[in-house]
């Protein structure tokens, strides 16, 4: 599987995740309001091939006002093969970030996980 691949399969988590905290299509347009990613650290751990079935588990390992640290790891055949963090912000389409309204917040604030050990690394020699 290309890097593109696993970058897209990582992005419908991040729908996914989106949509169980109330972010879903509808509330995109009747709000104009979306969370965007900002910045993404993506590991690569071992090789998928194409067909192979995924899985990807998704924790919220921070959040703030406007602000959504998630941290997804991807499985196939029972092992860790990549993890992706993103730091999204809140926005309006018109432009600009926006606190997430009270419901969201509610729905992040009630999910608790372990955070993953690896969750927060930066990158560097």
């Amino acid at each position: 599987m290309s890097e593109a691949f696993y970058v897209l399969a990582f992005g419908f988590a991040t729908t996914s995740a989106m949509d169980q905290l109330g972010m879903d299509a509808g509330y995109r347009e009747s709000t104009g309001q979306s969370l965007y990613t900002v910045e993404a650290h993506v590991r690569y751990l071992r090789e998928v091939g194409d067909g192979v079935e995924l899985s990807i588990t998704t924790v919220i390992a921070s959040s703030a006002a406007k602000k959504l640290h998630l941290a997804h790891e991807m499985h196939s055949g029972g092992q860790l093969v990549a993890t992706e963090e993103i730091m999204g912000l809140h926005v309006h389409r018109d432009g600009g970030t926006v606190p997430f309204p009270a419901a969201v917040l509610g729905a992040i604030g009630s999910f608790s996980a372990d955070i993953p050990d690896w969750s927060g690394r930066s990158i560097s020699v």
